[in-house]
């Protein structure tokens, strides 16, 4: 049964009077189920917090909507339902801060830098700059996020340099990186971070199938900085 389907059969049989209560709701449906509730977690957490977010510069665009789309790819028969849930998290008087701690609590392994939460706020970074730039409010809102997350500073720099500009991204901090890295050291580090991040290890953790596109762009970051690094290396060996 499809991730959406789940969602879909859950909302219709809980009743809602605000989005908060959808979370704990999430907590009892599915607590026989541990692998459904980390997905529909997941996926709950993603409406929610991109809803906060998409508020968090002053306005609603359709672009912002759009990138949302473009991570999850909702059958048409389900969208009025996703929609709906969207819509409930953005009205909610409850403050993003809230949703981020019940999520948290909801999604994660209760560990700092929780993989499953990284690829959440991975999320929420790629609906911030559809619209071409990262706006300080939004920064503000993605670095509370990651501390209630639990995710350090390393790792939210980390983060915040893959969906820096290719061009203009550090490749040694996308990577994580010294400065003063030897080659094989630095191709170890590099082949791990593709096999953490392959679409396969995304799913066993959790994640949706329809965030997988998410993935790709993780992966087509980290070889972009790879090809970078590399080369930079090798030229340095050479000296």
């Amino acid at each position: 049964m499809s991730i959406w389907r789940r969602i879909s059969d859950f909302i219709t049989s809980t009743a809602i009077d605000a989005f908060s209560s959808i979370i704990e709701a999430v907590r009892t449906a599915f607590e026989g189920d541990p692998e459904t509730r980390r997905r529909v977690a997941f996926s709950i957490a993603m409406i929610a917090l991109s809803a906060k977010m998409a508020k968090a510069d002053g306005v609603v665009t359709q672009v912002e909507i759009n990138a949302f789309n473009d991570i999850f790819h909702v059958p048409a028969q389900y969208q009025d339902q996703v929609t709906r849930l969207y819509n409930l998290a953005k009205q909610d008087v409850a403050g993003y801060e809230a949703y981020a701690t019940q999520l948290a609590s909801l999604c994660g392994s209760g560990k700092p830098n929780c993989k499953m939460l990284e690829d959440i706020l991975d999320g929420l970074f790629h609906i911030a700059k559809s619209d071409g730039a990262l706006h300080d409010e939004e920064l503000i809102f993605l670095g509370t996020v990651a501390e209630i997350f639990a995710i350090d500073e390393e790792k939210f720099d980390i983060i915040l340099a893959r969906h820096v500009g290719r061009s203009h991204a550090d490749p040694y901090l996308v990577l994580g990186l010294p400065r003063d890295v030897n080659f094989e050291t630095a191709r170890k580090q590099y082949r791990a971070l593709v096999r953490e991040n392959h679409p396969d290890m995304l799913m066993a953790r959790g994640v949706p199938e329809e965030f997988i596109a998410i993935a790709n762009q993780r992966i087509a970051a980290i070889n972009a900085a790879w090809d970078k690094v590399e080369k930079d290396l090798k030229a340095y060996e050479h000296v």
